[in-house]
């Protein structure tokens, strides 16, 4: 059967300059705020909750419609991006077409700027991206099934990445929850040029199909919040997301409070951020570097790895910050923008 129209259009849309009938849309980088490890199921696949959240920056998809089904890569990291054959961008054009007769489907122009293997969902955010130009090109709303299906059938991490806002990831990705607001904040993000494949963090984690994840003791860190300190966030408490704390998006109680936020990810964590660091002795080169900038309120790792964030009050601490890191340290590639909404 033929799409079914929906109501609801694709956030983010814009045309490309000299292609009146294409549309394109950033594919923001992934930041996952915060990444606890529950179990490992007796499948093998690991469940998990994290807090996500997408920065101002990342790739760029261009799409026309109606075009035979083809993508070109460009940009500064492409060459990293792998084969055609495997891009996710592809694999989740397909899935939807598989699920949709008479899908329109189209090309692609994908402009790579986020590292690969760098725990930024970068691959992930792409083929969302390629989902979302697919939806308005055929009239399809963003809560249609279909594409969730389409979604989880690509990857884990691309069904948080659909409909890029803050949200809980749970499950081994695939139960999301409501959007949440949270409060503007300035981001830096730096990765050592060291890719970090999923799989092999996962696997040093040496949990048993059906074992439980038990968290190493708390270290907490008390001068974390004083701004400007520069201390990293190595404090493993207790903390569990509450509704007040985490008011849903557009709701009527508002955003919360930026000290609120930051005083709840001190006792968060990143449980897979101690293995990769010892498989990448780099990473906690990089965490060390982000939290001794002016500024920096919280520094972690993001997803798996190796790139590493830090959190600042505003945009402009967070480029000042990723100016100094970048003349130190300019083999990394540093980047700095918006999170929050």
């Amino acid at each position: 059967m033929r799409p079914t129209q929906r109501s609801g259009g694709v956030p983010g849309l814009s045309k490309v300059p000299g292609f009146a009938k294409s549309e394109a849309l950033l594919a923001p980088a992934k930041v996952n705020l915060t990444l606890r490890i529950l179990r490992r199921r007796a499948d093998g696949f690991h469940e998990l909750e994290s807090l996500v959240a997408f920065a101002s920056f990342g790739d760029r998809l261009a799409f026309w419609p109606g075009a035979p089904l083809g993508l070109k890569v460009s940009g500064p990291t492409a060459a990293a991006a792998g084969p055609l054959t495997d891009n996710l961008v592809l694999r989740a054009a397909r899935a939807l077409a598989a699920r949709i007769e008479g899908l329109t489907l189209g090309r692609f122009a994908l402009v790579k700027r986020l590292p690969a293997g760098a725990g930024l969902g970068g691959g992930s955010s792409d083929a969302a991206a390629g989902l979302r130009l697919i939806a308005h090109a055929n009239g399809l709303g963003l809560d249609d099934a279909r594409i969730h299906d389409a979604a989880r059938a690509t990857g884990a991490d691309v069904p948080v990445c659909v409909d890029p806002r803050p949200r809980f990831m749970r499950g081994i990705g695939e139960i999301l929850s409501v959007p949440v607001a949270l409060p503007k904040l300035g981001i830096l993000i730096a990765h050592p040029g060291v890719a970090m494949p999923t799989g092999p963090v996962f696997k040093a984690l040496g949990l048993a199909p059906g074992e439980e994840f038990v968290a190493p003791p708390p270290t907490p860190t008390p001068t974390l919040l004083q701004e400007g300190q520069g201390h990293r966030s190595t404090m493993h408490g207790a903390c569990s997301p509450s509704p007040n704390l985490f008011p849903q998006a557009g709701g009527r109680e508002g955003k919360m409070e930026r000290a609120d936020l930051f005083a709840w990810l001190t006792c968060e964590r990143n449980d897979l951020e101690p293995v990769a660091v010892a498989i990448a002795p780099q990473i906690g080169e990089v965490l060390g570097a982000i939290a001794q900038l002016a500024g920096c309120r919280l520094t972690r790792m993001s997803g798996s790895g190796s790139a590493c964030f830090g959190l600042f009050d505003s945009a402009r601490a967070a480029a000042a910050a990723a100016k100094r890191l970048a003349a130190t340290h300019p083999a990394w590639w540093v980047r700095s923008g918006v999170l929050g909404n």
